[in-house]
């Protein structure tokens, strides 16, 4: 019998539990077994971190948000920080983590996890682990698949908080300022401002200008629209301006993005002289039951994973291409991050709105 383990690596989304239920329900359709690694990596190298998956333990998860294995955003075992004689210390600890997978005598190792998750995934493949891996992240910010799962999820909560804000932005004559996640990416921002009816859309890909957001508003006033929704990506940045975090890195964390949303909302009020309030989104846009699109698209990832570990075709990542799951060379995935395209369609359909992205005062309005 083939042996498999599974992982979900980085920040939850939601359909991690959808793929791990078709990991382990496809592996018992071809008589494999599958283990569970608890807390991403760091299940290698802690007590009970490593036990047996089988169709009982996935019983009923497929519509729960987050993972039943548990996960963990900052275990790279490349450089993990830990506390020696009472000084921070980074280590190394990826030998103990192959030497693990080795001693469980395992046919492949199913890791499910975002950009950083995979590049961890993607070397250790490099140091002979036989790794598949699988593409997560409500942000859609990795290349060579279309979508991601929880990104949908991520959309319709960041869609309807906008549906909520226009009420009350109408009834008090206010701007409404919606920040929401994506990291360097502008995904959630434009797909839900399209879809949620912002009249500005704040984006990474688009450095832009206050003085051009403000025009924006003050022309909907003039024409007889005195409320204005924007929604605005963590990582939207004024024009010459550094992105706004809300923790600093260090040599071994990332640091964290947040804030924008209250300098945007700050400086409407104050030099647009428009009552203004900010939302931020934050950790819901994770939480919760994931929508049909990502159960779908999550265990169609999921089984087909288990499929190339059958098959012993390492060191690919699943993908959606046109309806149809295919394999791809992390390598493919990893290399150049997704943005969003500024001159595609989707753009295109939005300045055909009215919609403002800040780089430019725009006579027309969506009201």
């Amino acid at each position: 019998m083939k042996r498999f383990a599974i992982l979900t690596g980085g920040g939850d989304a939601p359909g991690l539990n959808a793929v791990i239920r078709a990991v382990v329900k496809t592996a018992d359709q071809y008589g494999a077994s599958v283990l569970g690694v608890r807390d991403g990596f760091d299940g290698f190298v802690s007590p009970n971190g490593i036990f047996p998956l089988t169709t009982l333990e996935v019983r009923g998860i497929l519509p729960r948000g987050g993972t039943i294995l548990g996960t963990a955003n900052r275990g790279n075992p490349f450089a993990r920080k830990v506390v020696k004689d009472g000084q921070v210390v980074i280590e190394d600890i990826s030998g103990q983590i192959i030497d693990r997978i080795r001693s469980l005598q395992l046919d492949g190792l199913i890791v499910v996890g975002g950009d950083g998750t995979l590049r961890i995934a993607r070397e250790l493949h490099e140091l002979g682990v036989p790794v598949v891996g699988v593409p997560k992240t409500i942000d859609n910010d990795i290349s060579g698949t279309e979508f991601t799962f929880g990104f949908d999820t991520a959309l319709s909560i960041a869609t309807e908080a906008l549906d909520r804000l226009h009420t009350t932005a109408e009834a008090h004559h206010r701007a409404m300022v919606l920040e929401v996640m994506g990291r360097d990416a502008g995904f959630i921002a434009l797909h839900a401002g399209i879809s949620g009816g912002a009249d500005v859309i704040l984006i990474p890909e688009i450095p832009f200008s206050f003085e051009a957001v403000c025009a924006k508003l003050q022309t909907r006033i003039q024409q007889g629209s005195h409320f204005s929704i924007l929604a605005v990506a963590e990582g939207a940045q004024p024009r010459g301006e550094e992105q706004v975090y809300s923790i600093m890195g260090d040599s071994v964390y990332a640091p964290r993005l947040g804030g924008i949303g209250q300098v945007v909302g700050k400086y409407i009020e104050e030099h647009g002289g428009i009552e203004t309030r900010v939302t931020v989104l934050g950790h819901l846009q994770r939480g919760g039951s994931p929508t049909a699109f990502d159960r779908w698209l999550a265990s169609r990832f999921g089984a087909a994973a288990m499929r190339l570990a059958l098959a012993a075709d390492f060191g690919k990542m699943v993908a959606l291409d046109c309806e149809n799951i295919i394999a791809i060379p992390l390598n493919q995935a990893l290399d150049i991050p997704k943005r969003v395209d500024i001159h595609g369609d989707t753009m295109t359909t939005a300045r055909s709105l009215g919609i403002s992205f800040g780089d430019e005062n725009q006579s027309k309005t969506n009201t």
